[in-house]
């Protein structure tokens, strides 16, 4: 990849946009690389030499505009830059097409580590892991103690019947992947429909909250940014709680090709994190449960997506030929984060 020409990204086309909407802002020829890592949205830093900035736009050969809403990105950071949500401040957003092939929106750079596994914490130690995790639930404390309406998001989302509707999308997901047979999937799916709990007064929710989606860094190891907000909308705050409850537990499963933070020395348990939020919130927890058990659920839907597209020869690349193996254990475990109420 040369970082002239890195893929889906014109610097030529770039650099004459953002002299006309952004006079003066780059002072030099522009360089870009793409930021690995990412999920289904490109990321670039681009730098003109003296400053750098991230642009965001969706896959290459993209089909489906509302699965990788550029204006809804830009449009929540934008909402959030001035309240004390860390996030990266936006610069430009362009709905036209002829510009890059696709939408896309230029933010700041922020400097800063996403932490995507147990051996990059490692080396922070205990007490800063521990820290740095606390600092976590405490950001998203913040994040949900913005009141929409103030923040120009009254219309972000449809929070009524938004437990629902998330049970029914991922059933539908779950479905038009299915190959193979997946003992207790329907039944995990079957007891969270019964057990739909009742949601709190509706947030902004982040939608993918953990650890590697937000940066680190200063001597404090504070959070200096939110990243990846294709998923944000109005819903229930809980959902957030329980991905993070999630994903900060044991998969008990050595060299997985899907890890979690919770191994890292120092890493607070789930509980611990759980109450951490319920404290400083004032929420409601004692049905967490369900929205944990929820999230096995929704990552056991995306884990199976992925082994049937490997299944077709539709996804290739380094451990796909395990991630099948590790469905049934998601599965287990919302089970029995159920059972355990």
């Amino acid at each position: 990849m040369s970082p002239d020409h890195p893929p889906g990204l014109d610097l030529d086309r770039l650099r004459v946009l953002l002299d006309r909407e952004r006079p003066g802002l780059v002072t030099g020829p522009l360089s870009g690389r793409l930021i690995e890592g990412g999920r289904s949205n490109l990321t670039y830093a681009v730098s003109d030499g003296a400053a750098r900035w991230v642009v965001r736009r969706p896959p290459l050969g993209h089909v489906l505009a509302t699965a990788h809403d550029m204006r809804r990105e830009h449009r929540v950071i934008s909402a959030l830059h001035p309240t004390d949500v860390p996030v990266p401040r936006p610069v430009l957003l362009c709905e036209d097409e002829e510009a890059l092939g696709a939408p896309f929106y230029v933010m700041e750079f922020v400097e800063g580590t996403p932490f995507r596994t147990a051996e990059q914490l490692a080396p922070l130690g205990p007490e800063r892991t521990r820290a740095a995790v606390l600092n976590l639930v405490d950001t998203l404390v913040g994040l949900h103690a913005v009141d929409p309406a103030e923040a120009g998001l009254a219309d972000f989302g449809r929070p009524d019947g938004f437990l629902d509707r998330q049970l029914r999308r991922w059933a539908k997901q779950l479905d038009a992947s299915r190959n193979r047979d997946l003992a207790g999937i329907d039944e995990l799916h079957a007891t969270l429909g019964r057990e739909l709990p009742r949601s709190p007064a509706p947030t902004v929710v982040h939608g993918d909250y953990r650890l590697d989606n937000v940066l680190i860094g200063g001597e404090d190891d504070e959070i200096r940014a939110i990243l990846d907000w294709e998923m944000s909308t109005l819903g229930d705050p809980l959902t957030d709680l329980g991905l993070l409850a999630m994903y900060s537990s044991p998969l008990g499963m050595p060299d997985s090709p899907v890890s979690t933070t919770a191994q890292a020395p120092g890493h607070p348990a789930p509980a611990e994190l759980i109450e951490r939020y319920a404290t400083r919130s004032g929420r409601d927890v004692s049905g967490v449960a369900w929205y944990t058990a929820f999230a096995w659920f929704k990552l056991a839907v995306i884990l199976e997506g992925i082994h049937y597209r490997y299944t077709l020869g539709q996804t290739v690349g380094r451990g796909f030929d395990r991630i099948g193996d590790l469905v049934p254990v998601f599965i287990e475990h919302g089970l029995t984060t159920l059972q355990k109420g």
